[in-house]
């Protein structure tokens, strides 16, 4: 499914118009996006939490010439689907 697919099935289910229920998802996204920019974690009960980790700075190597190089820490964003969720993703195995 992608994103228009999303806008009409969310605007079939509301009643909203698909304008109307694009412009909620691209809201949506953008107030998930500035909270977990700004160091904040989103909780959607039942579905997961978004958040922001920090990865450590590291050793790596490169793949071809197998130099060693240093990759410096970095903030990643982070989604943790819910326990509610994983259990019906595993019951309709």
């Amino acid at each position: 499914m992608n994103k228009s697919d999303l806008v009409r099935e969310i605007a079939t289910r509301t009643g909203l118009t698909q304008s109307e229920a694009r412009s909620a998802i691209d809201q949506m996204v953008t107030v998930i996006s500035k909270e977990v920019s700004a160091g904040r974690s989103v909780n959607l009960r039942g579905f997961g939490t978004f958040k922001a980790v920090t990865r450590q700075a590291r050793k790596a190597q490169h793949p071809r010439t197998r130099q060693t190089i240093n990759v410096k820490a970095k903030k990643v964003p982070v989604f943790r689907p819910s326990p509610e969720w994983k259990t019906d993703l595993m019951k309709k195995k």
